[in-house]
């Protein structure tokens, strides 16, 4: 901290040794030289020369002070030199030495939602049902119930990994505000600035990120049948493929005026995603979710397209026929891996609680998180006279205080549901293994069921 006693200071009386350090250069060749003349070996925090930290925390005269493992201030004595208590401080060295041998406080287990879930699950007829509840920045309630493909008898396990469809719509506009954040792009920036080597119809040039992100970027919901078709046959990477088929779908005018209405588009999220690697330098979408999203949130178990493997039943496998044939991992088992920006995260109910709770947080207000909250406040914002937020969908309930960011993901073989109250601090999941009327109805009444249990407004 600031020199108290420097040569060029007028304190007689003192033995004078140094000059007072006027930049944080010369403050830190101090520190290093008084920390070689003590022989001291532990670390040093040095306050800068702006004296920030010492007029915070300082006193006059001085204070002991104690910094924890985490961070936080565990001793802080009276001024000095009468206030100093020295067996004080020590005894509080001691104490936060016995909290380092004794190891961190494990945390309370998630409670245990099988046995809501497994009544649902019988009455919808679902091969298996899963939830999890999100509060407190943490997961406090996960379950899961059934077998993870019809006719077998191997069951669902709290680890599996299942399909959230759609819902990776939140996860790709999370990656376009962390490489926002970074300098890498703008939401304003546009298609032709950032594709500037594809031929397109000229109504696209202008076609912003942001507006993509909103589902009105002037994509249709649905591609011409005949292109889809061939993206299905096309043997090439994720990425090539991706840019082959959003190239084909530049060329034709937008489907609606860009910009001005709301048109929910899988397309428009792929158009994003090749925005995204090229400002990333041509990056792969999936290597740019994994080292923005998925590496910093702690989700090891997340990755694309259907989870497991086609020999051995070793995932939840997804349903056709209204839930009765199991599809195995492979080709129809999932939408074209090119898609991925749309709608092919695969991931355990732990793992997506973390992405959640991170939104949770953000929509809170919280600070210090993966993202800015200026950040949080655009993705999480609908377009005046829209419902349609980046990724989200927004609704006001009644039970969760006013307002509520969801939605759904499916690949027609799989349905998952998120709802986020950020007024009440809770999240909801849930996720099937098959689609259809049975599956969101299922969901849905998960969710009111949950919603219950932690003692929230009825819906």
């Amino acid at each position: 901290m600031r020199e108290a006693h420097p040569i060029d200071g007028a304190m007689p009386g003192f033995e004078q040794l140094v000059e007072d350090p006027v930049t944080d250069a010369e403050r830190l060749h101090v520190a290093g030289s008084c920390m070689d003349d003590l022989g001291l070996t532990m670390p040093a925090l040095v306050d800068g020369v702006d004296d920030a930290v010492c007029r915070a925390y300082g006193g006059w005269p001085d204070r002991l002070y104690l910094v924890g493992k985490d961070g936080r201030i565990a001793y802080a004595g009276a001024e000095g030199p009468r206030g100093f208590d020295v067996e004080g401080w020590g005894k509080a060295i001691a104490a936060e030495r016995a909290k380092l041998r004794a190891g961190p406080v494990p945390a309370p287990a998630p409670t245990d939602l099988d046995g809501l879930l497994e009544p649902l699950r019988t009455q919808f007829d679902l091969p298996a049902l899963g939830a999890a509840i999100v509060s407190g920045g943490t997961l406090v309630a996960l379950g899961t119930t059934g077998v993870r493909a019809r006719g077998s008898d191997v069951a669902v396990e709290d680890t599996d990994l299942w399909h959230l469809g759609s819902c990776t719509k939140a996860m790709t506009a999370t990656l376009a505000a962390r490489l926002v954040e970074q300098g890498r792009l703008q939401w304003d920036s546009t298609v032709g600035a950032l594709l500037p080597d594809v031929a397109m119809h000229e109504d696209w040039r202008p076609v912003r990120l942001d507006w993509l992100l909103q589902h009105r970027g002037g994509m249709a919901t649905q591609p011409p049948r005949a292109l889809w078709q061939e993206l299905w046959e096309r043997d090439e990477p994720p990425q090539a493929a991706r840019a082959w088929f959003v190239g084909q779908l530049l060329q034709a005018k937008p489907d609606v005026a860009p910009g001005t209405k709301a048109v929910y588009s899988n397309q428009g999220f792929n158009l994003a995603g090749v925005m995204l690697e090229a400002a990333a330098g041509g990056t792969a979408w999936e290597q740019l979710m994994r080292e923005h999203v998925f590496t910093p949130l702690g989700m090891a178990s997340a990755g694309f397209g259907a989870a497991g493997s086609a020999t051995r039943i070793d995932q939840p496998r997804g349903h056709r026929d209204d839930g009765r044939t199991a599809v195995a991992p492979g080709k129809g088992a999932d939408n074209p891996a090119s898609i991925g920006p749309a709608g092919t995260v695969h991931a355990s109910l732990a793992d997506w609680a973390r992405f959640v709770a991170l939104h949770l947080r953000g929509a809170r207000g919280d600070k210090g998180l993966l993202l800015q909250p200026e950040s949080f406040l655009r993705l999480h914002t609908a377009a005046e006279g829209s419902t349609f937020a980046m990724g989200w969908v927004t609704a006001q309930r009644p039970w969760a205080g006013g307002r509520t960011l969801t939605h759904n993901g499916s690949n027609t073989l799989n349905f998952c549901r998120v709802w986020i109250a950020p007024e009440r601090d809770h999240a909801f999941l849930v996720v099937t293994n098959c689609a259809g009327d049975a599956a969101e109805k299922a969901t849905d009444t998960a969710i009111g069921a949950m919603v219950r249990l932690r003692g929230l407004a009825p819906r």
